[in-house]
């Protein structure tokens, strides 16, 4: 069992930042690899990066290659996603989600869900 939850959404123009944090509990959080996934309004949720349970290795959506960075700190039990140069396009709900799996890349491949945190990027 896997508790997630996301904070750090908010407004900010194009080409801002944001830090997104995703706290999480349960026996199973240490050893998951863990994802944020955004959902925009009418679309399926999509695979933005993903982390495996010691922190290497890492892996991106195209889009987000060389703007994002996702990094997770097992001490304190929290994933972050470090989003730079934000575009209008990156606009939506981020949600963080385990996976057993680290070769999970859709989210049928995620058991367990936070409740996301919404972004705006106005242009």
């Amino acid at each position: 069992q896997v508790q997630l939850v996301e904070s750090g959404g908010g407004l900010v123009p194009e080409g801002g930042s944001l830090r997104l944090s995703c706290a999480g509990s349960g026996p199973s959080f240490a050893s998951s690899t863990i994802g944020w996934f955004r959902q925009a309004p009418g679309m399926e949720r999509d695979l933005v990066a993903k982390i495996f349970w010691p922190g290497t290795p890492t892996d991106y959506s195209d889009a987000a290659k060389g703007r994002f960075t996702i990094s997770r700190d097992n001490a304190k039990n929290v994933i972050y996603l470090q989003m730079n140069n934000l575009r209008p396009e990156d606009t939506g709900v981020y949600y963080c989600a385990a996976a057993v799996y680290y070769s999970s890349t859709q989210a049928y491949g995620f058991t367990w869900w936070g409740q996301g945190t919404s972004v705006t990027v106005s242009p």
